[in-house]
């Protein structure tokens, strides 16, 4: 504790938050930030304390952890799905200091009875006689009322730093003492030293604030921000919603604790919404704050279209299509598109028209089922039940099939390694004749082309001889014409040069005029070569 000592921190101002990292410390301070504004921050950084690596946040005035007190201790949740605990820092200190001071006070009450030799429970009794005379100086205006000395004391309510069980003389030690003629008398603790109001207020108030503490965890709803797209630790708006309607029913909760755990659970942007509401507003006034920004907008007749239009998808389970239609008509049903009394009929009727699997439908005979519809519950079971089965006997067939399968595989590779020499030459054989076959089609195909050219076919041994006889010479040779070439530029139309090693600037009109010249002259150059032709 002597680290708050030497930071000079306000301890009734502060909380220490553990777990903090330098990349969620902003997180932590904004939410905190909430609640008042905060004067300083300081990271311990001492490894022989207990406290090391935990953030001290100290606020400006005690009023902004009065309001935070609600809370302590208090785990809050980051965006990363981090967790921090966060708790009065005036709590651990009190606990710890007040435990080891208790601890030495009662070690100095033990040595001074073995140096006086008195007993333990005598030197005890004055001490708590003390203590009361103390407590009824702070307060003098609560009467203490001691009960008389035979009485028994309560064993279910004793001062935190008091033992439940006291030193006492066992029944041997006291028939000795009063054999001796009460030399030593039992000492005997009043009840009032014992269990005085002061404390009896202190346990209550323990007790009351631990009681809510474990109700306020015991209804914890997850976190939800309505950032798109949704973190993957936060739920969608429908889901945080009945975690809401659930704590709105249970009557065990007050609407004070009800808005706390509303704004718990909110996180940025959803909780700018209902940040100027108070505490004390109504939880109903939160959630129609929220319902306007995140509630569905679709009436129920456009939700129960769209349940009507829900089918099972490709892959999926008949039953987690099942479970995926019930939502869909629960909303439907929230928004008055469908009636309460009708809504396992229509379940029924839409898984009926929806599912694919026909043979599970005709197995469980759900069509003739319509006029008394089973449950949500019932139906769902029924078709888990279903496909277990199914996937069971499934995996047995090919369990079996997949042995039967490798079992004639292996006599296979057994037969085939007999017979590969055998293959081979097959192959060979058969290599050879299809040679032959494609020789006898090619002399064939010679012949017939000879035939067609009015040329003597040539000898099959001698495919690449000449024809017999001499070659006719045309007496009036076709004069060979070239084509004409453009002899000018493509890209600024003058004589010379070609475009890749033209320099100037484009001339479009140039070279469209000269390219119709140069049709032109091909035109004429063909119809004279066609002329001449003729004429031969």
């Amino acid at each position: 504790m002597e680290v708050f000592e030497t930071l000079a921190i306000k301890i009734p101002n502060a909380v220490l938050i553990d777990g903090v990292t330098e990349h969620s410390v902003d997180e932590v301070i904004h939410f905190l930030e909430q609640y008042g504004d905060i004067g300083r921050k300081v990271t311990i950084d001492s490894p022989e304390s207990e406290f090391n690596n935990m953030l001290v946040a100290e606020y400006a005035s005690g009023l902004s952890l009065t309001r935070l007190s609600q809370l302590l201790p208090h785990t809050f949740i980051s965006d990363s799905g981090d967790k921090f605990h966060i708790e009065s820092l005036s709590e651990i200190y009190a606990s710890k200091v007040s435990g080891s001071k208790t601890n030495t006070y009662l070690a100095d009450l033990k040595r001074i009875a073995k140096l006086s030799g008195r007993d333990y429970a005598e030197v005890l009794s004055e001490g708590m006689t003390q203590i009361r005379r103390s407590l009824a100086e702070l307060n003098p205006e609560t009467p203490v009322v001691a009960k008389p000395e035979d009485s028994k004391p309560p064993d279910s309510v004793f001062p935190p730093s008091v033992p439940a069980s006291l030193p006492s003389k066992s029944p041997s030690a006291t028939s000795g003492a009063e054999a001796q003629g009460g030399e030593r008398h039992a000492a005997s603790i009043p009840a009032a030293d014992l269990n005085p109001p002061e404390v009896q207020r202190y346990v209550v108030e323990h007790v009351v604030r631990g009681g809510d503490s474990l109700l306020h965890a015991f209804h914890r709803l997850r976190a939800f921000s309505g950032k798109v797209p949704r973190p993957i630790q936060e739920t969608d708006y429908d889901t945080w919603r009945s975690g809401v309607e659930l704590a709105l029913k249970d009557p065990s909760i007050s609407d004070l604790q009800r808005t706390r755990l509303i704004r718990d659970s909110l996180l940025p942007p959803a909780c700018n919404i209902v940040k100027h509401l108070s505490l004390d507003t109504p939880p109903e006034v939160y959630m129609k704050q929220l319902d306007s920004a995140y509630g569905t907008v679709q009436d129920g007749e456009e939700l129960y279209a769209k349940f009507m239009d829900t089918f099972q998808d490709s892959g999926e389970k008949p039953s987690a299509y099942l479970q995926r239609l019930q939502v869909a008509l629960q909303h439907a049903a929230k928004r008055g598109g469908v009636l309460e009394k009708d809504m396992d009929k229509q379940l029924l009727n839409q898984f009926c028209r929806g599912c694919w699997d026909n043979n599970l439908i005709s197995e469980l005979q759900l069509k003739q089922k319509k006029h008394n519809p089973p449950k949500f519950a019932e139906l769902l079971l029924l078709l888990r039940t279903e496909e277990d089965r199914e996937a069971a006997k499934t995996l047995r067939m090919k369990q079996h099939l997949g042995t039967t399968k490798q079992k004639a595989t292996t006599n296979a590779q057994f037969a085939n390694t007999g017979e590969e020499t055998n293959l081979c030459t097959a192959l060979t054989t058969l290599t050879k004749q299809l040679s032959q076959q494609m020789a006898a089609i090619q002399q064939q195909l010679a012949a017939l082309t000879a035939q067609q050219c009015n040329v003597k076919p040539p000898v099959a041994a001698c495919p690449a001889s000449k024809p017999y006889g001499p070659k006719k010479v045309s007496k009036n040779p076709k004069p060979s014409v070239s084509s004409p070439k453009p002899g000018f530029c493509f890209r600024c139309g003058e004589d010379g040069h070609i475009k890749p090693q033209c320099e100037n600037a484009p001339n479009s009109a140039l070279v469209s005029a000269k390219r119709k010249q140069f049709d032109n002259k091909q035109m004429w150059q063909k119809q004279k070569s066609s002329t001449s032709e003729d004429l031969n």
